[in-house]
């Protein structure tokens, strides 16, 4: 098994950037897919970004332009750089892993126990 840990979550004004990180363990091998999920209260989880590690990223078209995923191969870290922040950006962020990027938006192998971001206006 793989175990995901978020950090980096907290209450930024709009406009402003927070930097998301996704650190896995364990059985890692399994994983070559990872990214992001959000979940905002009285809503539905929705995908946000996808990093492979062989390469290879994708967004949700409501973050295109403004958050960049990327990894450390070294630290097994997934990181998630939020830029331009807007308050629709509010939400519970949950990283993910699985063994292809089709798995991870279907149905992720891991998750993590997520991190709170708040936007104000």
């Amino acid at each position: 098994q793989v175990q995901l840990v978020e950090s980096g979550g907290g209450l930024v004004q709009a406009g402003g950037s927070l930097r998301l990180s996704c650190a896995a363990s364990g059985r890692t091998s399994s994983s070559t897919s990872m990214g992001w999920f959000r979940q905002a209260a009285g809503k539905e989880r929705a995908f946000v970004a996808a990093f492979n590690w062989g390469g290879g990223k994708s967004y949700a078209d409501s973050v295109k332009g403004r958050f960049t995923i990327s990894g450390d191969n070294a630290k097994n870290t997934v990181y998630l750089q939020m830029n331009s922040l807007k308050p629709e950006d509010t939400a519970v962020y949950f990283c993910a892993a699985a063994p292809s990027i089709v798995a991870l938006i279907t149905l992720p192998n891991a998750w993590g126990q997520g991190t709170q971001v708040t936007v104000s206006s």
